[in-house]
């Protein structure tokens, strides 16, 4: 039986709208040409845009989607509001009434929107056809009095959080030139059951469902890097071994070397992932095929080395190692095999995770007998700390464009999941359950299929 240190990954140093089903995109309308930057997501202080979301317009005949049309344009105003980079108008300051007013550029006096200080507007009208529901949303820059964006989808009722989404990763793109996050997912670890069990919710906490059936201690999710497999430590067997488990079809490996099989991490774009095993005596990480066979060992050294985290294109890891006494982080480049230590501060550094952006490396860290959030630069400049006087805060997981982290926390008691700025900035608890939640892990973009 192993010793209770091996029990917890929180101590892990110590262990050593393309179509698709039920919705189509009927029509697009041409945005017009603008030179503007509307949200420069590199820049040191993101400034929100002030945006107008009134209710959608009931366009059916006889007034019977009035609810629906709140229902939806609350969901987009929420949405958009959770990306941190819009200030979503109260609409009690609104000069008109959305029922009444058009949805086109002709029909808006857009001198209403730009007098409250909306820089954008979001307009949309739904009506049923038959069993569908046809919906047409329109974004606007209420300043230059032009249509940025005009989509129309045609689905069923259940579609709606898909169909917002698709406009709203579609308004990311073109105000930002990136993708959004809105088809993404996080797995986390709950004691919902009593047992650690993974689950998985959508990119806002809404949604979670179980994903493992252990009844055990389950631990350390990680996403493949397509967003089809999903990678775990799992006790099911009585010790640590590693469950690498599709996520749509009931296939997948087991990694059950001697000793312990913990901490996986995929390679960025291969079907192979690195692993902490001590099937050589103590643990050192490992590269494994998708199918849980070894590939070779990354690491050489003496002390414990776990967590790895990849650099976006492969060439780097950055890892937990005691090897300088202490809970540290290093990068060891893969081609040579030198290791450099990137954390000094204080005496307990965990839990890397390589931001999307290649540019810095989110940790936990001790200081004053509590754990919080931090990033630094890979070249080991310009340590940030993210929280301050909340509670211990553990296991930071960037979003894939690299906007957002979500982290857990133990600020109201019991153990939740919360998602952040990159900078810090607008801390908001995910969603509540049952239990306590840890260690989340953000999907890539997923398909749509």
């Amino acid at each position: 039986m192993l010793p209770p240190k091996y029990v917890s990954i929180r101590m892990t140093w110590r262990l050593a709208f393309t179509v698709f089903v039920g919705i189509f995109s009927l029509g697009l309308y041409c945005a017009e040409a603008s030179a503007r930057v509307y949200i420069d997501i590199n820049a040191p202080f993101l400034r929100k845009i002030p945006t107008a979301v009134p209710v959608f317009k009931d366009l059916s005949p006889d007034g019977s989607l009035k609810s629906l049309c709140r229902d939806m344009s609350d969901l987009l105003a929420d949405t958009i509001d959770f990306t941190g980079y819009f200030k979503v108008l109260e609409r009690g300051s609104f000069l008109e009434d959305p029922g009444l007013s058009g949805l086109t550029r002709k029909e808006i006096n857009f001198q209403n929107w730009s007098v409250i200080g909306a820089e954008l507007l979001i307009k949309g009208g739904i009506r049923k056809k038959r069993e569908f529901i046809e919906v047409e949303i329109r974004l606007f820059d209420t300043f230059a009095r032009r249509l940025l964006i005009g989509k129309r989808y045609v689905g069923r009722i259940k579609d709606q959080r898909r169909i917002i989404h698709r406009f709203c990763n579609d308004v990311i793109l073109r105000l930002t030139g990136q993708r959004g996050i809105f088809n993404t997912r996080i797995a986390f670890v709950s004691t919902t059951t009593g047992n650690k069990e993974i689950y998985i919710c959508d990119f806002d906490g809404y949604n979670p469902e179980r994903f493992t059936f252990n009844n055990t201690i389950t631990l350390s999710p990680a996403w493949s890097s397509d967003g089809r497999w999903l990678a775990f430590t799992s006790y099911r067997k009585g010790k640590p071994d590693l469950y690498i488990k599709h996520l749509k079809e009931k296939r997948g490996s087991k990694v059950t070397f001697k000793g312990i099989n913990i901490t996986p991490a995929w390679l960025p774009g291969k079907f192979a992932l690195a692993a902490t095993l001590s099937l050589d005596g103590n643990p050192e990480i490992y590269l494994l095929t998708g199918a849980g066979k070894k590939i070779r060992r990354i690491t050489n050294n003496w002390s414990i080395d776990v967590s790895p985290s990849w650099s976006p294109d492969g060439k780097r890891l950055a890892f937990v190692s005691n090897r300088s006494g202490s809970p540290q982080i290093y990068i060891q480049d893969i081609e040579d095999g030198e290791a450099r230590r990137l954390t000094y501060m204080g005496s307990y550094n965990t839990s890397p995770c390589w931001s999307p952006l290649g540019d810095r490396i989110a940790f936990t860290g001790m200081d004053n007998g509590h754990l919080n959030i931090y990033t630094i630069k890979v070249n080991g400049d310009d340590l940030q700390q993210l929280t301050f006087n909340s509670g211990n805060n553990e296991s930071p997981t960037w979003s894939p464009d690299g906007s957002l982290i979500a982290f857990s926390s133990t600020r109201e008691g019991t153990s939740r999941i919360y998602v952040m700025n990159y900078n810090g900035t607008d801390q908001r608890r995910l969603l509540v359950m049952p239990g306590e939640q840890t260690e989340p892990s953000w999907s890539p973009w997923l398909s749509e299929e």
